[in-house]
């Protein structure tokens, strides 16, 4: 059987570019490598058999399309607790917290306010610039420990010209923690896969594609696999590692080697009640000593207490050196020093190593870090047919979340439809 179009892999991108080809008409089947759909998005149960997501979690009002589909598909909006104050750590002053926070963003904004084309930082790391900044040390720290932690990088691999770009598509004016969802983003992702039925099959990796002007021809364990079109909706490592013949042209095959996984660990810690408030906390942290490290209260009116641990870029390499106890022992430690020694006293404890995951690369996204791949997205956006990409990586708007797969997926889908001659029903995108 020869379809339209297959779309490897079924994370939000591909789920998306699905649902957008099946309801204009085209024959779609989704192949993807997991045994469950979500890509880094999905969920774990703790010792109560309660399901939360161990991987992509948050949402904001200011990203219509997942919020639309969560309204679409009934789901029900937590409200991320924030009350009370903010910790940094080492311990210092509300005063001084405060102002080095501000210190912080200043940096941010400074850093935003650059052209991204200038060629004045076409050769400079985040870090190289960041050397070159007035600011003090302990803002200089903070910065880097927000910047490992949202990137999951080492700061001197981040260019500062991507940085900027994809800083700059992250519009959102309210927090981007400020909702999850009571029934798991990963429900959501379960949602969508639901709608597409026997459109999916899992468990089914892609190794190769062999592709020409008629078509192409996927390569899998369990056979062959026929479309018209393919959409490659992987991250960039991820979809490096797929063969494809004949290669794809040049200046294609750069773009798609000039990425970098992230490394990631989430820990979920729950406890019998919020002691952190006791004090006037919010359970927020962050540190400037151990750069990359964040934790967040997710509790649930009608659940027990949750932190949720980050540990984002070097610092989770480091510490997974350690092995699994140290590893504890340290997050533990320090965060106990932060909120109290209650910490050291959860119901249970949950981790999830992102690192190496074989099907996600390794962080929130993946990164362009060929100091000189500037089109990197662009020509991965444009592919080469019959081969279309789409990941969160690729989107216009707010690229590494969610929101930015979905819109990645649909724009895949909008590009795959002006290929075929035939009238479109309506707009991929709206």
């Amino acid at each position: 059987m020869i379809h339209d179009v297959i779309v490897v892999g079924a994370g939000f991108a591909g789920l998306s570019a699905a649902l957008a080809l099946r309801d204009d008409g085209l024959d779609v089947l989704v192949l993807e490598a997991r045994g469950r759909v979500g890509g880094r998005v999905e969920t774990q149960a703790n010792s109560l058999g309660e399901r939360y997501d161990s991987g992509g979690q948050f949402l904001c009002e200011d990203m219509p399309h997942v919020m639309a589909l969560a309204k679409r598909h009934g789901k029900t909006l937590v409200t991320t607790p924030i009350d009370g104050s903010f910790t940094l750590q080492p311990e210092m002053s509300e005063e001084d917290s405060r102002a080095l926070w501000d210190a912080n963003v200043a940096i941010r904004d400074r850093m935003n306010s650059i052209d991204p084309a200038d060629p004045a930082v076409g050769d400079l790391s985040v870090w190289d610039w960041l050397q070159r900044q007035p600011d003090d040390a302990d803002a200089k720290s903070a910065f880097c420990s927000t910047i490992e932690g949202l990137w999951c990088q080492p700061i001197d691999a981040v260019p500062v010209w991507y940085l900027i770009d994809n800083d700059r598509r992250i519009t959102n004016e309210v927090s981007e923690l400020q909702y999850f969802l009571a029934e798991t983003m990963h429900a959501l992702a379960e949602d969508l896969a639901a709608d597409l039925g026997d459109r999916i099959r899992l468990s089914v990796p892609v190794h190769e594609v062999r592709h020409d002007e008629s078509g192409v021809t996927l390569m899998t364990a369990e056979g062959l696999h026929q479309a018209r079109r393919v959409v490659i909706a992987a991250p960039p490592v991820v979809a490096n590692r797929i063969v494809f013949s004949p290669a794809l042209p040049a200046k294609l095959a750069r773009a798609l080697n000039a990425w970098r996984s992230g490394t990631v660990i989430k820990m979920r810690l729950r406890y019998a009640r919020a002691f952190w408030r006791d004090q006037g906390r919010n359970g927020m942290v962050l540190w400037r000593d151990v750069h990359g490290l964040f934790v967040c209260d997710t509790s649930r009116e009608d659940a027990h207490p949750a932190l949720v641990v980050f540990i984002g870029g070097p610092s989770a390499l480091r510490l997974r050196a350690l092995g699994d106890a140290a590893l504890r022992a340290e997050v533990f430690t320090r965060i106990a020093a932060a909120l109290g020694p209650q910490i050291l006293e959860p119901l249970d404890v949950a981790m999830r190593d992102w690192i190496d995951d074989p099907w996600s690369g390794g962080g929130y996204s993946d990164i362009v870090a060929d100091f000189s791949a500037h089109d990197a997205e662009a020509l991965l956006r444009a592919g080469t047919a019959p081969i279309h990409f789409a990941s969160s990586e690729l989107s216009p708007s707010f690229p590494g979340y969610v929101e930015g797969a979905i819109v990645s997926g649909r724009a895949a889908a909008a590009a795959v439809l002006e290929t075929f001659e035939r009238p479109v029903g309506r707009d991929p995108l709206a």
